[in-house]
């Protein structure tokens, strides 16, 4: 749904009062017969866009709404078309009179809108909420890319590691949150991380690490030893495991479908997924 609409007598009461209680408001005064009004609106309607969850750009017609222009034009105190005028909780925020740059209009706009690094990380959390876990890493991780000193977007991102096994990844994001932002989410996710830690090294594990070392030619250990790795998070030993015995037997047992469902575990576009996928192709090509 389009957060785009003109302004017009009949709406312009529950848009510049109940709408802009729950979102910004953007009133854009122009004429459609002015080449400067033209070409801002082409660059407005473009930011508006972009944050259709937080913002609302009504176009007054200036020409076709004469009344509703003046009556808001005295009230505001614009002299000049084209204008912009932020309307929040109904109440002036700023204006830009005259043509604007996108940078120009950008600026006042960061000033009442989440930031970039925000509104990806928000997405990030609506997909992990709906339990997708590939696109909420990747939320998360270009969300980071645009701010790593972010401890929000630290937290969250660690806790999209913590859940789809990437453990080293959580623990550093951990490490790095400063202790002003030890909040309960932090303690929460820190305490799951170090029990998923100490089960790295389970006494399964080490029973079938040295029976696979006494006997480094048994095929079956080795693939009990990869299903163990993966179900603790130790992702790219359990596929090197499986590596290895599909290297002497590419047949063997269910080797090759533990192999690609490990594989089908990590996020899109992961470098250890893009690893060994490249592996089994090389071998099977």
């Amino acid at each position: 749904m389009s957060n785009t609409l003109d302004l017009t007598s009949e709406n312009f009461q529950k848009i510049l009062g109940e709408d802009s209680q729950n979102k910004l408001v953007l009133i854009e005064f122009y004429s459609p017969s002015s080449p400067e009004s033209q070409q801002q609106t082409a660059i407005v309607t473009t930011i508006a866009a972009e944050y259709p969850e937080h913002l609302i750009l009504a176009k007054l017609n200036c020409e076709t709404e004469q009344t509703l222009a003046q009556q808001l034009a005295q009230q505001i105190g614009i002299q000049t078309i084209p204008a912009l005028v932020l309307i929040k909780a109904s109440a002036p925020v700023d204006m830009l009179a005259g043509p604007q740059t996108d940078a120009q209009i950008r600026e006042a706009l960061s000033k009442h809108l989440p930031s970039p690094d925000d509104l990806i990380l928000e997405q990030a959390k609506q997909a992990l909420l709906k339990g997708d876990m590939d696109n909420a890493y990747n939320f998360a991780k270009k969300a980071y890319a645009i701010n790593p000193e972010n401890a929000r977007i630290k937290l969250v991102f660690a806790d999209i590691c913590l859940k789809i096994q990437k453990l080293e990844d959580a623990k550093s994001l951990i490490a790095s949150i400063p202790m002003i932002d030890q909040d309960a989410y932090y303690t929460n996710i820190k305490a799951k991380l170090e029990l998923a830690l100490e089960a790295l090294d389970s006494p399964e594990i080490k029973e079938l690490q040295e029976k696979s070392a006494e006997d480094p030619n048994n095929l079956e250990l080795k693939a009990q030893l990869a299903i163990q790795y993966n179900q603790v998070g130790r992702k790219e030993e359990a596929l090197e495991a499986l590596y290895s015995v599909l290297k002497k037997d590419l047949a063997f047992g269910d080797a090759k479908k533990t192999y690609l469902d490990v594989i089908a575990t990590l996020p899109d576009g992961d470098s250890i997924a893009l690893k060994y996928r490249r592996k089994l192709y090389s071998m099977l090509y």
